[in-house]
């Protein structure tokens, strides 16, 4: 993963400065990236030989915080003796996620697969001494969940990658084309090597910004990837040849201009497993923000990080768990909804109906007077809370009979039937949702 930058108060992360830039027509893509809109939530999985010692992934030898070499020992430790794909694929399953996706090869450049180039892998390199990628994309396709492939442009322990620490490289492009040519050759092996194996429905490409798009050859390897797989989605980090956006840990404030993101963010504060980390998210926490990702149009890629031996902890097995029992619930405000309306309207999350006349609007915690509705000129035809039988009635207060302006909707939401962690309300409309957007008065 990478650092943000901080542009006029705004935080930025690197992905959204290059898809802005995308030289990919929405147009061109809408129909592929339905089912990406509607999934709204996938299991990010960072697990490699860095959760042997519980370390940086890749970055603890890139930083010197550990030397390569020690780094590298931790192939020795990594026996996957508890990995158990099955189980693995059911508890996403049960998250509610629609997609899931490995860390294929991080920074480190070692392989979950059996790559066929002379590289690191788990089969031939450490004690697990088999293919861990293969049982665990076959259990996704069990369990009807779309198979996700994160994999690093960046190969830090490769000879012909230029880069290595970070304040040293092995070489320039410019004094050595023909070597980071052998490096591309090697890159590109690889990616088809997945491609060809797993297919994958979403590739998560990381580690753009060390190069630019000619340098990669970011359009041969997109061309390389749908040429299999036509209908592959690919994510921002190809240097503008990517689908969609990836914001990294810090939420947009505003909703992302982008035809379609996601926020990526941990479990805790790390991607890979390390023990010193407790500083768990609460269902609570991870469910409101999830909400506010969907009511801006986006997903939510949620990280876990399993120990080296493949034992998920059980701080995140209850994580999943609970939002799981929430999404349930829910599931008719969450999935397949279109993102919902802009701030000042309601003081919450909210999400659409596909055809846009049922309004969900999220209350996150335990709401203790009634919630405002501004602006909402459809007349209302019901409002349930979802997940229940029950329905509530309205008031609307300040509708002045010779005015256009719509009055303001409350809506009083009984203890007795609120959720735990976030009730919704479905407002079932008279028609698609139209909102006011002025000023008040004799408009």
């Amino acid at each position: 993963m990478k650092k943000n930058w901080i542009i006029a108060g705004c935080l930025l992360s690197m992905s959204s400065v290059s898809q802005a830039q995308s030289k990919i027509n929405p147009d061109s893509i809408r129909s592929k990236m339905q089912w990406f809109s509607d999934a709204k939530l996938g299991i990010f999985i960072h697990w490699g030989i860095y959760a042997v010692n519980g370390i940086d992934e890749s970055w603890s030898f890139h930083n010197r915080k550990i030397s390569h070499v020690d780094y590298m020992n931790q192939l020795k430790g990594f026996t996957a003796r508890n990995y158990n794909p099955d189980q693995w694929a059911a508890l996403i399953k049960e998250s509610g996620a629609r997609y899931a996706v490995m860390t294929t090869k991080h920074h480190d450049g070692v392989a979950l697969w059996p790559t066929k180039e002379n590289h690191y892998s788990v089969p031939k390199n450490t004690p697990a001494h088999r293919d861990v990628l293969t049982p665990f994309y076959a259990a996704l396709n069990k369990y009807g969940i779309k198979r996700g492939a994160y994999f690093s442009l960046i190969d830090w322990s490769h000879s012909a990658y230029p880069g290595f620490l970070k304040d040293s490289s092995r070489y320039k492009i410019a004094d050595d084309p023909a070597r980071w040519e052998t490096f591309l050759k090697f890159n590109l092996a690889q990616i088809i090597e997945l491609n060809k194996a797993y297919k994958p429905d979403l590739w998560w490409f990381d580690g753009d910004w060390e190069h630019s798009a000619e340098e990669w050859k970011a359009e041969t390897i997109r061309r390389s990837i749908l040429n299999e797989k036509p209908d592959a989605i690919i994510n921002g980090r190809l240097q503008g040849y990517g689908d969609y956006d990836t914001p990294e840990q810090n939420f947009p404030v505003t909703r992302p201009k982008f035809n379609w993101w996601e926020l990526c963010m941990t479990i805790n504060n790390n991607w890979g497993y390390q023990p010193q980390d407790t500083n768990w998210k609460t269902p609570y926490e991870v469910i409101t923000i999830f909400a506010d990702a969907i009511s801006n149009g986006g997903n939510l890629l949620l990280d876990i990080a399993p120990k080296e031996d493949g034992t998920i902890l059980a701080q995140q097995v209850h994580v999943l768990k609970e939002l799981g029992k929430w999404n349930h619930k829910h599931e008719e405000a969450v999935f397949g909804t279109l993102g919902g309306m802009s701030q000042g309207h309601f003081y919450g999350p909210s999400t659409l109906s596909k055809d846009s006349s049922t309004l969900y609007l999220f209350l996150p915690g335990k709401v203790n007077g009634p919630v405002v509705v501004k602006g909402l000129s459809n007349k209302i035809k019901n409002i349930r809370v979802v997940g229940t039988e029950q329905t509530l009635p309205h008031k609307i207060v300040g509708k002045i009979s010779w005015s256009p302006v719509p009055g303001l909707v409350y809506i009083d939401v009984p203890a007795a039937v609120q959720d735990t962690y976030m009730s919704v309300l479905a407002v079932e409309l008279d028609g698609p949702l139209h909102l006011y957007k002025g000023q008040g008065g004799l408009q």
